[in-house]
């Protein structure tokens, strides 16, 4: 009898689950063992990448953070330093004349009070629904109501209406009026959306420096379809085509028009040009002048001042209501 010899043989795994790891694995391995140059540009050194982030502008640098995970997680990660340096490149003079509100958390609690004080005699809210149908008042338990944050919260609430417009000025559509005392249901949404990017904007430089962006194509697209009309020769500023092309603000800082009149209503944006809040031309010194950043900080003092005033004559008030029963007594 021959003896039996064992032929069996252990069977190949070939389960698609199998598969898809060895081809994990291998291309960890490849990445691992490539030394050769990058592929593209998310293969950049960190240092060679972000310089070429801060040239683009903030609506592509958004766009591409939205490319991957990795991108997305080095750009907000390095969001201060991105947003500060395109802003200083693009920006700058924009960025002094719409500066961002300060939220309610960022501010001592000592001034709360004084801030939430109802009849405060600087309260810029009393008449904000009465005046403006384009901008949305802001929440006062989020964004700061001194004077001089609810003014910003106004000028960045009217870049994004303005924007909004700028196809219907362009085509010659009337905007549609909001009749006195009447609230529509489009214009309630428009107002919800542009105050939802403001506040965004508070949070989110990228999103801060897309508002300037934005405010920018307005200026840049009005002087162009103003210059195109013969009968007006209003004073405007001298603006190229190469200054279009640069998508930056440089060509606002020269000696221009004045451009403080805030649109208090939508009819006001048939004819304007370049909105630019909060600085005015000193002839004196050639260059423009700009409300300095810290008068928040003054907005402040003012508020609380109200405040301690408002507690001394309620006290006193309750003294003289004290004292004036026991002087009808003693005279009766």
């Amino acid at each position: 009898m021959e003896p039996k010899v064992d032929m069996t043989q252990s069977l190949a795994v070939r389960s698609k689950r199998t598969q898809r790891q060895n081809k994990k694995l291998a291309k960890k391995s490849l990445r691992a063992s490539n030394t050769g140059p990058p592929l593209g540009i998310c293969d950049l050194p960190s240092d060679l990448f972000l310089p070429i982030v801060c040239l683009l502008e903030p609506r592509d640098i958004i766009t591409l953070s939205r490319v991957s995970r990795p991108i997305r997680d080095f750009i907000i990660s390095e969001e201060k330093y991105i947003a500060r340096q395109v802003i200083r490149l693009r920006y700058d003079c924009l960025s002094k004349c719409f500066r961002r509100p300060v939220l309610m958390r960022d501010i001592d609690p000592a001034y709360h009070q004084g801030l939430m004080s109802a009849g405060r005699p600087e309260d810029p809210l009393k008449t904000h629904k009465r005046i403006f149908h384009h901008i949305q008042e802001p929440d006062p338990t989020v964004v700061c109501t001194c004077l001089t944050c609810v003014q910003r919260w106004n000028s960045l609430c009217i870049v994004l209406d303005f924007a909004h417009w700028q196809r219907y000025l362009d085509n010659g559509t009337p905007i549609p009026i909001v009749p006195r005392g009447a609230a529509p249901e489009w214009n309630r949404k428009l107002l919800q959306s542009n105050a939802k990017i403001v506040l965004s904007s508070l949070h989110s430089d990228l999103f801060y420096a897309r508002i300037l962006q934005k405010h920018l194509s307005s200026i840049t697209g009005s002087i162009q379809r103003h210059s195109q009309n013969k009968g007006n020769r209003r004073k405007r500023f001298r603006m190229t085509d190469d200054d279009v092309q640069r998508g930056t603000s440089d060509f606002l800082e020269p000696s221009g028009p004045p451009t403080i009149d805030f649109p208090h209503n939508r009819d006001n944006y048939y004819m304007l040009e370049a909105f630019l809040p909060n600085r005015g031309w000193i002839t004196e010194r050639n260059a423009w002048v700009y409300v300095p950043e810290d008068q928040h900080e003054k907005d402040l003092e003012i508020a609380v001042m109200w405040e301690e005033w408002a507690k001394r004559r309620q006290t006193e008030a309750g003294r003289l209501a004290a004292v004036q029963p026991e002087q009808m007594d003693r005279s009766s």
